[in-house]
C-alpha cells in the first residue's frame, strides 16, 4: 500500500456510554505505520474489530504483529494513519509492569489516580479504600511497592485503573511477568472484578490458555502488519481453570490457527 494513497486517521474518539446495541469499541480499517516517507513500517493495515460493551475480548498474535499498537490507539495514544478509532467512555490502560511510583504507598498510588479522575479530596479515602476492598488488599494501603509481591503490585495497578473511573480495561500482557501459581489466582481476581463492574475489557497476551481462560472471544491477530484473520468465541461456563478439558481443546485449536499463520508468515 502506497503511503500517498492513506487517508489521515484520527486518535480515539472518545464518547459517553454506547447507546443501546452500539458496540463500546469500534475499529474500522485502521492502518498505522511507523518511519519516514518511502521507508514506512506497516504494524496495522486496515483492521477492523468491535467489542460489545462488557465483553472480555482477548487479542493473541506472534510477537510484533501490532497487538500493543492497537492498544495506544484505542487509549488516544497515538492516531492511525489511516481508519477510525471509537470508543464509549473513559479508557484505562494497564501494562505487564505495575509502574507504581515507589515513592508512594499503595493508598497513594490510589489516591493520585482519583485525584487525577476529579474525585473530590473528602471522598478519596472511603473511595481508596473501596477500591482496595475490591481487590482483596485491604490493610495494605500504608505499604511501598517494595514491600509487595509482584502478583500484589499488580493488584494496586488494577486498583488504579479502576480509579480512574474507567468504563473500558486495556490490559497489555499484565500478568507476563507473574508465576504461573501467582497468574492463575489473578485470572480469579480480574474474572471476579470484571463480573462486579461490568468493564468492557481488551486484553492482549501471548498465552493462548490464558486467552481461553478468561475471554468471552478471542480475535486472532496476522503477523505484522496486523489484521483480524480468525475470532474464537469461548462458549465454556464460568467458572474456568486452565486445565480444565475444554480449555485444553479450544486453545490448541487457536494455538494451531496461530502456527498456520506464522508459517504463512515465514514463507
Amino acid at each position: 500500500m502506497s503511503a500517498l494513497r492513506l487517508s489521515p486517521g484520527r486518535a480515539a474518539e472518545t464518547t459517553s456510554a454506547p447507546a443501546p446495541g452500539s458496540p463500546a469499541i469500534s475499529v474500522d480499517a485502521v492502518t498505522k505505520v511507523y518511519g519516514p516517507r518511502g521507508n514506512h513500517t506497516f504494524a496495522l493495515d486496515r483492521i477492523s474489530l468491535e467489542v460489545a460493551p462488557g465483553e472480555f475480548c482477548c487479542l493473541v498474535g506472534a510477537s510484533g504483529c501490532g497487538k500493543s499498537t492497537l492498544l495506544n490507539l484505542l487509549a488516544g495514544l497515538d492516531s492511525p494513519a489511516a481508519g477510525t478509532v471509537a470508543v464509549h467512555g473513559r479508557t484505562s490502560l494497564m501494562f505487564q509492569e505495575s509502574a507504581l511510583f515507589p515513592w508512594l504507598s499503595v493508598r497513594g498510588n490510589i489516591n493520585l489516580a482519583l485525584r487525577l479522575a476529579g474525585v473530590p479530596k473528602g471522598e478519596r479515602y472511603d473511595r481508596a479504600s473501596e477500591l482496595l476492598r475490591m481487590v482483596r488488599l485491604k490493610g495494605f494501603g500504608g505499604k511501598r511497592p517494595h514491600e509487595l509481591s509482584g502478583g500484589m503490585r499488580q493488584r494496586v495497578a488494577l486498583a488504579r485503573s479502576l480509579a480512574q473511573n474507567a468504563s473500558v480495561l486495556l490490559m497489555d500482557e499484565p500478568f507476563g511477568a507473574l508465576d504461573a501459581i501467582t497468574r492463575d489466582l489473578l485470572h480469579d481476581e480480574l474474572e471476579r472484578v470484571w463480573q462486579e463492574t461490568g468493564l468492557s475489557v481488551v486484553f492482549v497476551t501471548h498465552n493462548v490458555r490464558e486467552a481461553v481462560r478468561l475471554g468471552d472471544r478471542v480475535l486472532v491477530l496476522s503477523s505484522r502488519p496486523g489484521r483480524v484473520v480468525d475470532e474464537f468465541p469461548v462458549d465454556i461456563p464460568r467458572p474456568r481453570r486452565l486445565d480444565d478439558a475444554e480449555v485444553s481443546s479450544l486453545s490448541g485449536t487457536i494455538t494451531d490457527r496461530l502456527r498456520q499463520e506464522v508459517r504463512r508468515h515465514g514463507a
